[in-house]
């Protein structure tokens, strides 16, 4: 959990979040046990206001500048605050379509 970790700790630095969530799914990857390459972050967050998409996984890659050679991939669902509470539930991820 050292990628994760990392990842929780800069956005907590970075970030003021109402809500944070973290998960690895690297699992459902065809990957070794125990990988951290794929994870999915959630965010709320009233930094995000008036800000278009693109700009908010910006900032997000830019906080996480260190990790993201150690990821293989992030899949980021950002929210306001006002947004979130129309929405609390993080999106559910795709099956793995890669390799066997």
């Amino acid at each position: 959990m050292i990628i994760e970790n990392e990842i929780r700790q800069q956005i907590t630095i970075s970030l003021d979040t109402s809500f944070l969530e973290l998960v690895n799914e690297s699992h459902m990857h065809n990957v070794p046990t125990g990988s951290e390459s794929h994870f999915k972050l959630t965010l709320a967050s009233d930094a995000f206001t008036g800000k278009r998409l693109v700009q908010r996984h910006q900032f997000v890659y830019k906080v996480l500048e260190q990790q993201m050679p150690k990821i293989h991939a992030l899949a980021l669902h950002l929210y306001t605050d006002e947004e979130w509470l129309q929405k609390e539930k993080s999106p559910s991820s795709p099956q793995c379509m890669g390799g066997e």
